[in-house]
């Protein structure tokens, strides 16, 4: 059986980018975020000029910028609007399990040779989306 060796990341700094426009509980080196819909979303065929697609925006509308960081009354109602028309409503929910997201560790060589892993990111919580969309007018 192979053993891989798992690394922790370098220490990074603190997240504090007035840019984000996350929540600082959200906020993340990487800006990694789970999100958790119940169903799927129907999404357009990507095109070769541009392979990404929006999928839409996520709005905290109970958040407020520079607010106490106690304060976790926002958390309670994010909206993700798909397309123009569709809009789910969710909360920010804290996992029971810290989830932790790894890579490959660079070895900075072009051999196919497994350094190891490293942690990237711990994960404590999640946006939920559990209700159906709602029509939304333009």
């Amino acid at each position: 059986m192979p053993t891989i060796p798992l690394h922790t990341s370098p220490a990074q700094a603190a997240v504090t980018n007035p840019t984000n426009p996350l929540p600082q509980l959200l906020q993340t080196p990487s800006g990694l975020a789970i999100l958790e819909i119940q169903g799927s979303i129907n999404l357009p065929a990507a095109s070769p000029s541009s392979p990404t697609i929006s999928i839409g925006r996520l709005v905290f509308p109970d958040h407020t910028a520079g607010g106490s960081p106690e304060n976790k009354s926002w958390m309670k109602r994010v909206h993700l609007y798909v397309g123009q028309h569709q809009r789910l409503t969710g909360e920010v929910k804290k996992l029971p399990n810290p989830v932790a997201v790894i890579r490959k560790r660079d070895s900075g060589e072009a051999t196919a040779e497994v350094v190891g892993l490293e942690i990237a990111e711990i994960v404590y919580y999640k946006v939920i989306f559990s209700s159906r969309p709602e029509p939304v007018g333009t």
